[in-house]
């Protein structure tokens, strides 16, 4: 039961007449839960106990983080008239380290699950592969495991949610199936977005009554959320498994144009999928937070991870990138450089200042390309991200001085446009990881890019992937409305395209659905004998 599948549409329009005709408005939150639940078996029955396990152990975890911070605090005021500072200090420091402890068990058993599931066979046959190179007659077996669905988006909100609580910025949720709502709502179990509980939890549980407002523009997104992923991305995906079943054939030119095909999928696909995920929640009365800000018009690569996948980023920021910048290890180390000789010169004492930021970026993204799949083509996904950022970090000094002497007016258009197909180019060699089966046939690719291009033997071969010239303009054309689409958005960032159209004339916005309906039933790929493709992130 996919989202775009029938399936889902009847799932979807049950669940949401359940839950307006539930008679007692404060517990339509049961509906919710009843129907993540029956969403969740229905695809995935078989996994239902690691979700349970983190819906449980988080729980009881939170609820033991909540309890230690009550009675810390109940003993602190008990003791307000006897106790000295130094004494408050270290009860004080010994409470901390306890919920360390505390927050650590859960952290590690939930993301201990995640990684052995992820990552085990890659460890085996790495190690294997290596154990074979020094013609040792040993092997690490290899396992048939399974990711369960939506592991990856549960447990990080989940261990979200556990840090909030240890740093007292949430309070535990008492109720065990509110929380358990909170983990497994249907809409995002799929591949997210990845939300904070402040921001999703009451809406969650509050009584929310029918808006037909919100519950047109919630099928409108999903409507534009069906174009992108039925008509362009599952069309798209067709030439590009042709490429990836028999890689080593295709000449330069076609893994080009593979790799620039792959960048309108992949964002049609997960963006398209996101949408759907925030049109079904918003029916219900639920805003979930924005994933997307039309990636590709950064113009810098730090810019391009703040408007794509926003919730990941978030994340990361968050529960990583911070602890680590603000550690007492790197900021020791950042003011031992500043002291250094090397720190008392100009690019010495940049270098010391940014230190802490540009190396806690590098490791968030070099564990966001691990993150993406138990692969050394991930690995290298994730140093050269991690890379990038942390050079454009490291040399903004020297980018500043070149413009200055080549006296580029940095808020020209033309300037612009430059930084943004710039960012695009950076973007499409990390593509290059994805796309590739392996490391070493991404290194093919790069390769191939430069000593194999054949525009003749190109268009052959692209012709021959599995799609005709028909699909070729029914992709070029969806692409072509993203992108006049995101330009409008663009320039009015303050009202989305659903509340522009509201303002439009009766006969027009209708006229406008209407032909976005009969779009995705006459040239969406779907029907008999077609195994629809999975989202993308699904994997993840």
């Amino acid at each position: 039961m996919t989202y775009t599948s029938l399936n889902f549409i009847i799932f979807l329009c049950v669940s949401v007449l359940v839950y307006f005709l539930f008679p007692l408005k404060k517990y339509r939150w049961t509906v919710l839960l009843a129907a993540s639940y029956f969403f969740y078996l229905f695809i995935g029955y078989k996994y239902v106990a690691f979700i349970l396990f983190t819906t449980i152990s988080t729980y009881l975890i939170a609820r033991w983080l909540n309890s230690i911070s009550v009675k810390s605090k109940k003993t602190i005021k008990a003791h307000k008239q006897d106790w000295d500072k130094d004494t408050k200090k270290k009860y004080k420091n010994n409470i901390k380290i306890k919920k360390r402890l505390v927050m650590a068990l859960d952290l590690v058993l939930n993301f201990g699950i995640l990684a052995f599931l992820k990552y085990y066979n890659f460890f085996a046959g790495s190690i294997n592969d290596l154990l074979n190179g020094f013609g040792a007659d040993v092997s690490v077996p290899a396992l048939g495991l399974v990711l369960p669905l939506g592991i990856s988006f549960y447990t990080f909100q989940s261990m979200g949610y556990i840090v909030d609580v240890y740093r007292e910025k949430t309070e535990a949720e008492k109720n065990p199936f509110k929380f358990a709502l909170f983990v497994s709502f249907f809409p995002q179990i799929v591949q997210g977005p990845i939300s904070i509980y402040d921001q999703l939890a009451h809406q969650l549980y509050e009584p929310h009554s029918f808006d037909f407002t919100r519950f047109k523009y919630g099928v409108e997104l999903i409507i534009w959320g069906f174009f992108k992923k039925l008509v362009i991305a599952d069309r798209a995906v067709i030439a590009i498994n042709a490429v990836t079943d028999n890689y080593n054939i295709y000449s330069g030119t076609t893994l080009t144009f593979t790799i620039l095909l792959y960048a309108l999928q992949l964002y049609a696909d997960f963006s398209g999928g996101i949408d759907i995920s925030r049109g079904v929640a918003q029916i219900f009365g639920i805003d979930m937070m924005e994933n997307f800000r039309r990636p590709y018009f950064s113009k810098d690569i730090n810019e391009y991870w703040r408007r794509w996948h926003i919730s990941l980023g978030g994340w990361f920021k968050n529960y990583l990138f911070y602890p680590v910048a603000m550690s007492e290890l790197f900021i020791n180390t950042s003011k031992k450089m500043k002291n250094s000789r090397f720190g008392k010169t100009k690019a010495g004492a940049h270098i010391a200042k940014v230190f802490p930021t540009s190396v806690a970026s590098f490791l968030v993204f070099f564990i966001v390309g691990i993150w993406h799949g138990a692969s050394w083509k991930y690995v290298g996904f994730g140093l050269w991200n991690g890379g990038i950022i942390m050079l454009s970090v490291l040399m903004k000094p020297v980018f500043e001085w070149t413009i200055a002497k080549l006296h580029i007016n940095a808020k020209s258009a033309l300037y612009t446009l430059f930084q943004i197909l710039r960012t695009f180019l950076v973007v499409l060699v990390g593509y290059v990881f994805d796309v590739a089966p392996s490391f070493m046939q991404a290194m093919h690719t790069f390769k191939a890019f430069f000593v194999s291009q054949s525009f003749s033997a190109g268009w052959s071969e692209i012709s021959e992937l599995g799609l005709g010239k028909k699909d070729y303009l029914v992709i070029l054309g969806g692409a072509f409305l993203i992108f006049v689409i995101s330009v409008i958005q663009e320039r009015n960032s303050k009202t989305t395209i659903r509340e522009m159209l509201d303002r439009k004339p009766f006969i027009l916005k209708w006229l406008v659905l209407f032909v976005g309906i009969m779009t995705i039933i006459i040239f969406g790929i779907y029907g008999s004998g077609y195994n629809a493709a999975d989202f993308v992130y699904m994997q993840f």
